[in-house]
């Protein structure tokens, strides 16, 4: 019963969990004076009565720790990911009728957050080897009405910030790289969001820095800073009168105690990375062994990787419909993993609203033909980050149940 795979009643690899996460307990001395630490802030803030940051320091504090950490002049802290794009396109003038040009392989909010703002999203295919958006494929989607193109970097994995910052140059766009799952990373030495225009991120409970909601957008403008923090903070201007309303603007505030969680997870960070960079290199040597494996391609630019996701293709068994049964084998080994986006494009609401949009205001619409990520959508394996965050041990287990269920992939 070894070699029978547990999806068919045989013995699991394994019946260990994986570290948990968010990283609610400690797991070794360090962490265990950090979590003591978050709690004492947690405190602090509960007794203060300054649980909003109109009256609290906390936020600011992060602020500015978070903007120094991804070497960004500026950073606005706002409630959620998917508000801090709709933000960031604001401020970068995006609206009514405007395109943004976005990949389909990525979550809804990247184009939800368009349409958010009245403007059509554009789906541009992304590349075989990264799962990220093909910086040819965005060009050629440009149109007069282009205002804005939206890099996302899957996984962690920077884009080619080369290639998507000529872009906005020579188009005379604005660059909006949503960096929800790329905390940390770095794109020939800049850590990524304020390499463009803007960069978002999000603080959700499977993000790589939580606090179980929340989001920022970061820039080295100080123009665009202006006009984020008054759009996260009901249309004020810093320095202003409380009714001093000079635009109009949202509230998005994040709370002191979400910066009090937060502060503690910027500190545990940069070990955390390390260590999944450490198992994603062990995990990749050894599945790179695999027949039928294929692993994103390597890039000397992409200097740090933020390794929210490990991605995994299987053409052969995606080439036949057999990739979500080999996730569900997968799984049953004690390997949590999943099937990932199916894209955008194919979303019904998504359809729905752009549809909705473009005949409202008399635009032309189009099919996206986007064959790279119907491929992708149909043959990728994603692994979460807290996989990356065990010991070398449950990297090779992982390793161990992809090949029991590849070699019995017959069976599925």
């Amino acid at each position: 019963m070894a070699s029978t795979l547990a999806l068919h009643g045989g013995e699991p690899i394994r019946t260990r969990p994986f570290p948990a996460w968010p990283a609610a307990a400690a797991t070794d001395s360090a962490t265990d004076a950090a979590t003591d630490s978050t709690e004492t802030e947690l405190l602090d803030v509960l007794t203060s009565g300054r649980w909003g940051s109109t009256h609290g320091t906390r936020v600011t504090a992060f602020e500015e720790d978070f903007a120094r950490y991804q070497q960004a002049a500026h950073c606005v802290c706002v409630c959620n990911g998917t508000l801090a794009l709709v933000a960031a396109l604001r401020a970068a003038g995006v609206g009514i009728g405007d395109e943004v040009v976005v990949p389909p392989y990525t979550f809804i909010a990247s184009a939800a957050a368009v349409t958010f703002v009245g403007a059509v999203p554009v789906f541009a295919d992304v590349q075989p080897d990264t799962h990220l958006l093909d910086p040819v494929a965005a060009e050629a989607a440009i149109t007069p009405r282009t205002r804005a193109v939206m890099p996302v970097h899957i996984a962690g994995r920077p884009c080619d910030m080369d290639a998507f910052t000529a872009l906005g140059r020579t188009h005379g766009i604005a660059v909006i790289e949503d960096a929800a799952q790329a905390h940390g990373a770095e794109w020939r030495g800049r850590r990524v969001g304020a390499i463009a225009d803007l960069g978002t991120f999000s603080f959700q409970s499977s993000k790589n820095m939580s606090a179980g909601e929340g989001g920022a957008v970061v820039t080295n403008d100080d123009g665009l800073a202006d006009r984020l923090y008054s759009l996260a903070n009901v249309g004020r201007v810093r320095g202003g009168g409380w009714y001093q309303h000079e635009h109009l603007g949202y509230n998005l505030r994040l709370t002191e105690f979400q910066a009090a969680v937060l502060a503690g997870q910027l500190r545990d960070h940069p070990d955390q990375q390390h260590r999944r960079e450490s198992n994603a290199t062990l995990l990749g040597s050894l599945l790179g062994e695999l027949d039928g494996v294929w692993l994103p391609s390597t890039d000397p630019s992409v200097t740090a990787h933020g390794r929210h996701l490990f991605l995994v293709r299987l053409p052969a068994l995606g080439a036949v419909g057999r990739r979500d049964a080999f996730v569900r084998a997968l799984a049953a080994e004690g390997i949590p993993c999943s099937s990932g986006y199916v894209g955008l494009h194919r979303n019904a609401a998504l359809r729905a609203e752009i549809a909705n949009l473009t005949k409202r205001l008399d635009l032309p619409s189009t099919e996206p033909f986007v064959p790279v990520t119907d491929r992708l959508a149909s043959d990728t394996v994603w692994l979460p980050q807290p996989t990356m965050l065990g010991t070398p041990e449950d990297v090779h287990d992982i390793a161990v149940a992809f090949e029991k269920v590849l070699a019995q992939a017959a069976t599925l």
